[in-house]
Parts: structure tokens; C-alpha cells; sequence
């Protein structure tokens, strides 16, 4: 049985049959805390997207199947690789075996490629609404999306698998206390793999993204563009807070992992080690907590998330009737 005891930065839980002693220190204690309550608000604000856009009846935006992509990427971060880090952190050890420790490091880089390539077809997906604004909604159909999506779940998992097959072990983080796969031993892997994920990714969001900006500045600056009828489409696609909501998020999600990358790579190359304390475990949760300010995106920038929030919380609070009122907030007819 353990007994505890107190000191004014630890507690020791200590066995009398074994003679085992587990020491949890305030800073041991803190990072779990972190770490748990950054879990908890990942998976309920996941859940609450998800479940929001899949309520949801009125004529949807195709940009939702890709936030809805996203949407699950993060809860599946939040369910399969956050929890797993808690007890670590009290520790200060991996308990859980090399076989989990490498499954949770391929999970992290799967979903973290998920999300750039999810990113990048976002953006072409804004990018057509601008380019093609009278042939957009033929072009970008529910059906091609969801296409694309499946395509970039199946690639991702694939690219990022070699090094299960390895015999490389993995390794865990002790200051951010999360698994990782060994990329220092797989440097012409690593590289390929960099160059697979971020080249396209990185070159299509600024390319399009600097297009959708230069038309906005053209437009507003009362530059001829085409015909009427061009003009008039266009104006309606880029009055849309969908491409300002959709570049918060991408740009969001860079600021949040860049410091992570950025120290790495320099200690990568540099072989030394930044020596501040909590500065490794700032940057890895900094980047992990980019799951969570999707959700305050999405309800501070796209009015109609707003509204299928709002659909979704009064059908929970008054179900018997959820489909009228449904229909009555949309603007359709019941039954439609």
C-alpha cells in the first residue's frame, strides 16, 4: 500500500511491501496538469465541431469537408497521443513500451502531415473560388472533396510509415515528454520526407493565398477585371469570411509549430542544446495546443459555423423539435 509524504516542492508515494517509491515534483506535477487539461479541451472542442457540421442540414460550404478533416485529425490527437504524455510527465519516464512509443510517433507525424496537406488543399480550394468564381461549385464538389481527403489520409499514413519497419527504437522526449521516432538516424528519409510534405504544401498556401490577396487589392482598387458577370461573381466569392477565416487558420497553425522547428533544426545542426528550463516542453505543447484554437477560429471568423453551433446547441436542448427549428434558422422549408 503507498504511503505518502510531503515535502515543499514534492510528493513521494512510497510501497512498504517493495520497497518502490514514485517522486512527484511541483514541476512534474504542473506539466502533467497542463498536459491533462490541454487534453480534456481538445477532445470536447473536436467533438463539438465534428458533431456541429455533421448536424448541420442547410446548404453547407465545401471548405466544411476539409475543416471537418481537420476536425478529426485533432481529436484523434487529443484521444490517442495527449493522454499518453500525462503520466510520462509525472514520471519522467516512458512506461508504456517501445511498441506504444513508436506507434505514438507515428501517429504525431501522420496527423501533423494530415493537417499541412489539408491546409494546402484548402487553400486551392479558396483559390478556385477567386480564379473560377462562375465555375467554382462545379469544379469543387462535395464528392471531388471527400475524394481528395481520403486520398490524403491513405498518402500520409503511407509516406510516414518506413520507420515502423525499421529496427531504429524510438525515442522519448523527457522535456516535452511525448514519443517521437528517431529522425536523427533516418536523415535521408527525414529529408525526403520534409521535402514531400512541406514542398508542395508551403508553395501552394503562399502562391494561392498571394493570389486571393492581389485580387482583393485589384478589386478594391477598381482595376478592370473581365466582364460584368465576372466581376459580380467575384465580389459575392470574396465577400466570403471564409478565405480570411481559412488563412487565420493556416497561419495560426505555422506560428504554432515554427518555435518547435525552429529549435530542433538548430540543434540539429548545431549540436547544441538550448539549456532554458520549460523551453522544450513550451514549444512542444505550443504546437499541440494549434488543435485547440481551431475551435475559437471557427467561431470568431465563419458566421455560418456560428450558425450550425448555434443549430446544433438548441437541437440538444429542445430535440423533440430540433427539425423545424432547424429549418426555420436555415431559411427551408421542414420538409426539404
Amino acid at each position: 500500500m503507498f504511503r505518502a509524504s510531503d515535502t515543499s516542492t514534492m510528493i513521494i508515494l512510497s510501497d512498504a511491501d517493495d520497497d518502490t517509491e514514485l517522486v512527484f515534483t511541483l514541476e512534474s506535477l504542473t506539466q502533467a496538469g497542463i498536459i491533462f487539461i490541454m487534453g480534456i479541451a481538445i477532445i470536447v472542442t473536436n467533438v463539438l465541431i465534428i458533431a456541429t457540421f455533421l448536424n448541420f442540414r442547410g446548404h453547407a460550404e465545401v471548405i466544411n469537408c476539409y475543416l471537418l478533416s481537420l476536425a478529426v485529425a485533432d481529436l484523434l490527437c487529443g484521444l490517442l497521443v495527449v493522454p499518453l504524455s500525462v503520466y510520462p510527465a509525472l514520471v519522467q519516464r516512458w512506461v508504456y513500451g517501445d511498441i506504444l512509443c513508436s506507434l505514438v510517433g507515428y501517429l504525431e507525424v501522420t496527423l501533423w502531415a494530415v493537417t499541412v496537406y489539408t491546409f494546402m488543399w484548402i487553400s486551392v480550394d479558396r483559390y478556385l473560388a477567386v480564379r473560377k468564381p462562375l465555375r467554382y461549385e462545379t469544379i469543387q464538389t462535395k464528392t471531388r472533396c471527400q475524394c481528395w481527403m481520403a486520398f490524403t489520409w491513405i498518402s500520409a499514413a503511407m509516406l510516414c510509415c518506413p520507420p515502423l519497419l525499421g529496427l531504429e527504437k524510438p525515442v522519448f522526449d523527457h522535456d516535452g515528454h511525448i514519443c517521437m521516432l528517431d529522425w536523427g538516424t533516418m536523415a535521408a528519409y527525414t529529408a525526403t520526407l520534409a521535402i514531400l510534405v512541406l514542398g508542395p504544401s508551403l508553395i501552394t498556401i503562399v502562391y494561392t493565398y498571394g493570389y486571393i490577396f492581389n485580387t482583393m487589392r485589384k478589386l478594391r482598387n477598381g482595376a478592370p477585371l473581365h466582364d460584368k458577370e465576372y466581376v459580380t461573381a467575384l465580389s459575392e466569392n470574396l465577400s466570403n469570411p471564409s478565405h480570411i477565416m481559412s488563412f487565420v487558420l493556416v497561419v495560426t497553425f505555422w506560428f504554432s509549430w515554427t518555435p518547435y522547428l525552429g529549435v530542433k533544426l538548430y540543434e540539429y545542426f548545431t549540436g547544441i542544446k538550448f539549456q532554458v528550463p520549460f523551453l522544450h516542453f513550451g514549444i512542444v505543447w505550443l504546437g499541440f495546443l494549434n488543435s485547440f484554437w481551431k475551435s475559437l477560429i471557427l467561431v470568431s471568423l465563419s458566421p455560418q459555423f456560428r450558425l450550425a453551433l448555434r443549430i446544433f446547441c438548441m437541437s440538444i436542448c429542445c430535440r423533440y423539435k430540433g427539425g423545424r427549428m432547424q429549418a426555420e434558422l436555415i431559411g427551408m422549408d421542414v420538409d426539404d
